[in-house]
């Protein structure tokens, strides 16, 4: 069933002749979408029509519809793509009369009518082949609440609506199919993802491997924080956990077995890794533009609150790979180590593009701008060195490939959009926020722990970003009318809609790890929860003290990011002990406690938090000493 569920459309192979011009077609259509966002359309609803029917073209094209789809395209995937260019024909031709009728005023022509029901089938045979029956599933749950809901008794029984109302508001204004989902991929996304696509054409995946080699290979367990370090980068520019560890997991996983490590350790390590890229600065996941979108935050705003979360979730996942490999003996990586001369020799121009997006971010400047000045400072800058340098057609496959993964993204962004109108016609999310107040009392802990259970449900095998919307859109209410911050409700949101994808029973990331470590699925995603167990209560923590956001004045900023520092190692211990002594078990619980103090919004409380855990790290470091044990932050020696 779960299979089922999951599995999606096969990306078809094709000759190299037709592959070429796959490529070419889906270069053409980012230079469309380079030139519509930079210069030309600055209607959403036109630009949004136009770009799903693109999409839609080539999407049928070039994905199959089930897992065993041959590589040649059968005749009905010929004419869906036509049907699909169609609609965009006729929505570009009847854009001026589209973007001046009134919604639910002026009556849908039957031309209107019958393309727009053409682009709503359309829009779920396109989620089914990309996110799987699950997502379509819960789509058409919500249209047939919006059809039939009125059938229901209160508090979720609704009006009468009509097919031709639910359509109108679906597919001819910016609240359903074209709303906020799909404005966002069609601008900040496919450009920030161009930047991804461009940086790894020139070699820049291979540049951060290495330098997360480099940096941690020669210490204990030095592979397992190689995985740590490289999947944090290379997933804060895929923004997909899932694919970060087919393309990171790959190599990691391998040598973490023959390291020593448990397959399922191995597993959980990339899983957890790749899972938190998402949340790492400065580019994130396509979620965290929708969440600067929904809640009016600029986006530099947003990763700056996501900064000190981010790196505390992976200071967790260190060191308890750390503790493991010093608990479990486990000595450095055999092999070449590449010095930092053979790391930087070429490695040096990345940091260039990265440095210009981050500066331009720092500016002020928007996120469309930010982007283009990546991907132009990419291909710039990998011109300094022949080795780097990106061809005329390196340059074309880049923005092919920008296009053609895209399109999972679009797939499940346009789904959503088809909730998020549904729920704004009947008014279901408010009656959701009402349900979970009554449940919880309006008890303010309580609330957050249904709205932490509700995202992770809602996000069991859905892409983050359709996690991410349906929780805004549900749960979000429920914490807005207990008086939370909008920033810091809709990032708690957003840090589960992420988890999602490593919590049991579906963990997709952790169904592609489970085939390279070739262990257990469920046993690679309970371990990877242990790792992220920081990120499962870091939440809860930033909306209790907004200094862990770099939300409050200076003094409060600072410690809150010491006591979160503190609190982090003290978690870490907890889970991981210290070379298996006694009084690390015991201490445990006073770690816990000590860490909810640490990360208070109070200064006494954090103070005394912090420094408990200091006394007690000190506890335990001597009694491992006593032990004969490593210490908990001590260095293996380069030749052990």
């Amino acid at each position: 069933m779960m299979s089922a569920l999951l599995s999606t459309g096969r990306r078809r192979v094709f000759a190299a002749r037709w592959n070429r011009l796959l490529v070419l077609a889906a270069a053409l259509f980012s230079l469309w979408v380079i030139y519509a966002n930079i210069f030309t359309i600055s209607d959403p609803l036109i630009l949004g029509i136009l770009f799903v029917n693109g999409i839609f073209t080539l999407l049928f094209i070039a994905i199959g519809a089930t897992p065993n789809a041959p590589d040649r395209v059968p005749v009905y995937d010929w004419a869906l793509s036509g049907l699909s260019l169609a609609c965009g024909i006729f929505f570009f031709t009847s854009a001026e009369t589209i973007s001046l009728r009134i919604s639910l005023l002026d009556a849908l022509t039957p031309a209107q009518f019958g393309f727009g029901s053409l682009l709503l089938a359309l829009t779920l045979e396109a989620t089914r082949r990309t996110t799987g029956l699950a997502l379509t599933l819960v789509v058409s749950l919500f249209l047939a609440y919006n059809l039939f809901g009125s059938l229901l008794p209160p508090p979720f029984g609704h009006g009468v609506d009509e097919f031709s109302y639910l359509l109108d508001i679906l597919v001819f204004t910016t609240d359903g199919l074209f709303g906020v989902p799909i404005k966002v991929v069609a601008s900040y996304v496919f450009l920030f993802v161009m930047f991804g696509t461009f940086l790894a054409k020139a070699g820049g995946g291979d540049f951060f491997f290495s330098l997360a080699t480099l940096l941690t290979g020669r210490t204990r367990g030095g592979p397992a924080k190689v995985a740590v370090i490289a999947s944090g980068l290379y997933g804060t520019m895929s923004g997909s956990p899932t694919s970060d560890v087919v393309a990171t997991g790959s190599i990691t996983i391998p040598v973490m077995k023959k390291l020593g490590y448990r397959a399922r350790f191995a597993g959980a390590v990339e899983v957890a890794a790749s899972t938190g890229g998402s949340l790492m600065p400065p580019i994130m996941g396509s979620a965290a533009f929708i969440l600067a979108e929904y809640t009016n935050v600029g986006y530099r705003e947003v990763i700056m609150a996501a900064l000190v979360p981010a790196l505390l979730y992976y200071l967790g996942v260190f060191l308890q790979v750390h503790l493991r490999a010093v608990n479990e003996d486990l000595r450095p990586a055999e092999g070449d180590i590449p010095s930092a001369a053979e790391t930087f020799r070429t490695g040096w121009v990345f940091l260039i593009p990265i440095a210009i997006i981050v500066g331009v971010l720092v500016a002020g400047y928007s996120p469309n701008l930010t982007a283009g000045m990546g991907v132009l400072s990419v291909v710039v800058a990998s011109a300094i060195l022949p080795s780097t340098r990106l061809t005329l057609w390196k340059i074309i496959e880049g923005l092919g490939e920008t296009t053609l993964s895209i399109l999972p993204v679009a797939g499940a962004c346009a789904a959503a959009g088809l909730v998020i109108g549904g729920l704004t016609m009947t008014g279901l999310g408010m009656k959701a926020a009402s349900v979970i107040l009554s449940v919880s009392g309006g008890h303010a802990l309580l609330t957050l722990v249904i709205a932490a259970v509700v995202t992770i449900i809602l996000g069991l095998g859905m892409p983050t970003p359709s996690a991410y919307i349906l929780a805004a859109v549900l749960v979000g209410p429920a914490l807005a009318a207990l008086g939370y911050p909008l920033l810091q409700s809709h990032m708690f949101l957003l840090v589960f809609a992420v988890l999602s994808a490593l919590t049991p029973p579906i963990a997709v990331a952790a169904l592609a790890a489970a085939a390279i470590a070739r262990a257990d699925p469920f046993s690679i995603a309970f371990d990877a929860m242990k790792l992220a167990s920081v990120g499962f209560l870091m939440p809860f923590a930033f909306v209790w003290n907004p200094g862990l956001m770099l939300l409050a004045d200076p003094l409060a900023n600072t410690l809150a990011v010491i006591g979160g520092v503190a609190a982090t190692a003290a978690m870490a211990v907890s889970v991981e002990g210290v070379a298996g002594n006694t009084p690390a078990r015991w201490l445990r619980p006073l770690f816990l406690c000590a860490a909810v103090a640490a990360v208070a919004p109070h200064v006494v409380l954090a103070l005394s938090g912090t420094l408990i855990i200091v006394v007690a790290m000190v506890v335990v470091r001597q009694a491992a000493r006593a032990t004969g044990g490593q210490g908990m932050l001590q260095r293996a020696p380069d030749n052990s």
